[in-house]
């Protein structure tokens, strides 16, 4: 689903991202994990057409989308919930929530399994949601990346500053789109735990490079609990 080839991104004199290669293939969650500060953000923002690579290759399905604008790739299928959520506080959740149909044809109604996922998100419908707790506002930043029926779905750090109660909600929505097959997830995690019970493939970045690779179920045997903690 998407594929990235010897990507690069600096700041300033800073070398941010070196030479990043992977894939995330669809009906399955892909886990990025780091410390702070190793350019996971970055690479995102870089996925998401927000900051512009350097150089290096981005391809999503059959189109290469190295030089797309955020709302090309955004109509292309990706879905993209940032850290610290980045929802409307003025808006309603209603509204929140019909702005992830932007890329779709007009009269599109925001898909049911939202409610069915995050079923508070039907209880404050009419409510602010600068007005939401801070789990709340997460469900709600991950419904409007859902609302556009993403073919693959971004998630920067959903279960930052969020209750244990909410992340096991947040866990079980992801597993279920993962479910479907046709999605493609990618997680950008600290949490070792929620990452590792969701992951069916890992990647572990260190100073703007991927230092490992495997699969989900081989986190623990790989050590990579004890890589992120050096």
């Amino acid at each position: 689903m998407l594929i990235v080839e010897n990507l690069n991104q600096y700041y300033g004199g800073s070398h941010i991202l070196r030479n990043l290669s992977f894939e995330v293939p669809a009906g399955r969650v892909t886990a990025l994990l780091g410390r702070n500060g190793v350019g996971k953000t970055t690479l995102l923002k870089c996925l998401m057409g927000l900051v512009p690579a350097a150089s290096g290759r981005i391809a999503f399905g059959e189109a290469d989308i190295t030089r797309a604008a955020p709302h090309q790739r955004a109509r292309l299928g990706l879905g993209y919930v940032p850290q610290g959520r980045e929802i409307f506080p003025r808006l309603t959740v209603q509204e929140n929530l019909q702005m992830g149909l932007a890329t779709l044809p007009r009269g599109a109604q925001v898909p049911v399994r939202i409610f069915e996922m995050f079923p508070v998100l039907r209880q404050m419908l009419r409510r602010r949601g600068g007005d939401l707790s801070g789990g709340q506002q997460q469900q709600l930043a991950i419904g409007r990346a859902l609302a556009m029926s993403p073919k693959l779905l971004i998630l920067d750090e959903p279960t930052e500053g969020i209750q244990p109660s909410i992340i096991k909600d947040i866990e079980r929505a992801i597993r279920a789109l993962a479910a479907e097959g046709s999605m493609a997830i990618l997680l950008v995690e600290q949490y070792y735990d929620f990452a590792r019970s969701l992951a069916d493939r890992y990647l572990v970045m260190e100073r703007g490079e991927i230092i490992m690779r495997g699969a989900g179920g081989d986190m623990e045997k790989d050590g990579v609990r004890e890589a992120l903690a050096v």
